[in-house]
């Protein structure tokens, strides 16, 4: 005895129009054999003659029963039990999901896509960089309904089946956002911050270059902060003082808002402090003074000296980075420290008194005995 029986090429189980199927007549019982085969099918006059019965672009006129035989030599097939195909006359259309809508910083997210109540599709992955830009294929005909991705962006998928290969509709597109860090920073390193000083806070994305980014910002005693990723705060002042965040957008990356940074503003003015490696200066030598502004950096020196106690201190250098310099002259000296843009000063340090060793040296006293005066063979006078 033997038997035939119709089948679809592939298993599937909901056929669409347009999809190209595949039939065959398989004889049970009758291998080695050469067959000779039959058809019935709805709506055709003419079905083939050989074991596969191929529809292209099959449509609904195509449902209905289908039944084969064969016969080889002496032997002779009934015919089959009906195959009852049943063509849909919607296109399918995929479903994307995706297990987060936000991609963690350094992480990623999982997108699934799927064709309800049917098998045997590939997938097709596509992603945008913004609503107007061209969508950019991320991965071609996967049997895996999963991807794993890291960047934000527009992301929707199709299904593909059959050769030649039949698409289902696009899904409706998903939006992911990349999440990525914002980070507060002083524009300078100082350690330490006073009353009157111009300071900026720089908002920096860390991970979101090249992008156009919004910028939001918390800040004590504000109602209204900035837009930008500079806070710049002209004369600061104790009530600045607190913690300031920011956070930023753009196109599919956001941040969360970044860790605090806390600002500390001190109420006094510093002074700078002067100090001279030696009170005399040897015969043709000279002697190193230092300025500096004790627990906090990024300053620059101005130095001054004077003839006389009584006379008009003279800049004799300004805007020095280093804070050593070497003087071959007596006098008065003092220093001030000055950072930023505007420039903030300190006060002035307190004055440091430099002589000059003196190869002959003449004393002269005033007869109200006010001043002291030394006279050297180099004409230096220097009041004491």
């Amino acid at each position: 005895t033997v038997l035939a029986v119709v089948k679809l090429q592939h298993s599937w189980s909901q056929i669409f129009t347009g999809e190209t199927i595949t039939l065959r007549c398989e004889i049970q019982g009758g291998e080695g054999k050469v067959w000779k085969y039959e058809w019935t099918a709805p709506n055709t006059n003419s079905p083939p003659t050989s074991s596969e019965y191929r529809i292209s672009r099959v449509s609904v006129s195509h449902s209905g029963d289908y039944r084969c035989r064969g016969s080889s030599d002496y032997l002779l097939t009934g015919w089959s039990d009906a195959f009852r195909l049943t063509v849909s006359s919607s296109k399918p259309r995929a479903t994307l999901t995706a297990h987060s809508s936000v991609i963690p910083a350094g992480g990623s997210v999982t997108l699934s896509c799927s064709v309800e109540g049917s098998a045997g599709w590939k997938f097709d992955w596509f992603r945008r960089d913004s609503q107007f830009s061209g969508a950019q294929k991320i991965g071609a005909g996967t049997s895996e309904h999963t991807i794993s991705i890291s960047e934000g962006g527009i992301y929707y998928c199709r299904g593909g089946r059959g050769d030649p290969v039949f698409s289902t509709e696009d899904s409706a597109p998903v939006t992911i956002q990349k999440q990525v860090l914002a980070v507060v920073k002083l524009q300078h390193s100082w350690s330490q911050i006073f009353t009157g000083e111009t300071i900026t806070l720089r908002c920096e994305i860390q991970g979101g270059e090249g992008k156009v980014w919004k910028y939001e910002w918390t800040a004590p005693n504000t109602n209204s902060p900035p837009t930008s990723s500079e806070y710049r705060i002209s004369r600061v002042s104790v009530s600045h003082s607190g913690d300031y965040r920011c956070r930023g957008s753009s196109d599919y990356l956001l941040t969360g808002w970044s860790d605090a940074f806390r600002l500390t503003v001190s109420s006094s003015k510093p002074r700078a402090t002067l100090t001279a490696q030696s009170s005399v200066i040897p015969a043709g030598g000279s002697v190193t003074l230092s300025c500096s502004v004790e627990g906090s950096a990024g300053w620059k020196f101005d130095w001054f000296r004077r003839d006389s106690v009584s006379s008009k201190a003279q800049l004799m250098r300004g805007n020095e980075a280093n804070r050593v310099i070497s003087v071959s002259q007596g006098g008065l000296y003092h220093c001030r420290g000055g950072r930023g843009d505007p420039v903030y000063y300190t006060e002035d340090s307190s004055d440091v008194t430099v002589v000059e060793t003196c190869e002959f040296t003449f004393f002269f006293i005033s007869a109200k005995l006010r001043d002291h005066y030394v006279f050297c063979a180099n004409n230096f006078i220097q009041q004491l």
